[in-house]
């Protein structure tokens, strides 16, 4: 096949697409779909392409779940955010790494989410500034009870 041929081959364009974006990180199944569309590629060889990577083990939501959980939970992000971030890249399922941590793991990470950000001083009476700090870890997605071990949290607690 001649050089303008394969450029013009729709099919062609769609694997070194996927291809290219799957070399510089993992992705889901809908990521990878979006962004063939956005190069506006047909939708049947986009579903073409992304079967034959699936069958080949090139494309896993599965392990792209499972990585992206992992390093989530690394930059200090609860299970409510990182659930829902998997959510809008297409993945329905939990990933296994996020089923293993313990609910006092997570109040642990979400000590330390606070202790990064604001340190792990008395908030008795300075009601302002707990509503503050919970409203942090909220946004970082824990729970309401994770936000609670956190906030009486003080520096020898772990």
């Amino acid at each position: 096949m001649a050089k303008d041929q394969k450029h013009a081959d729709p099919e062609y364009l769609a694997r070194s697409a996927a291809l290219r974006l799957l070399a510089r990180r993992e992705h889901s199944r809908y990521e990878l779909t979006l962004k063939l569309r956005q190069r506006h590629l047909e939708t049947d060889v986009i579903e073409s392409v992304l079967d034959d990577y699936e069958r080949e083990g090139w494309l896993d939501d599965d392990r792209f779940a499972d990585i992206y959980a992992r390093q989530r939970i690394e930059a200090g992000y609860g299970p409510l955010r990182i659930l829902a971030e998997l959510q809008q890249r297409g993945v329905k399922e939990v990933p296994v790494c996020l089923s293993l941590v313990t609910e006092d793991e997570w109040c642990q990470k979400a000590a330390r989410a606070r202790e990064k950000r604001f340190g792990l001083g008395r908030l008795d009476g300075d009601l302002p500034e707990k509503a503050r700090q919970a409203r942090f870890l909220a946004r970082r997605g824990f729970s309401a009870s994770h936000s609670e071990y956190a906030l009486v949290s003080l520096p020898d607690a772990f």
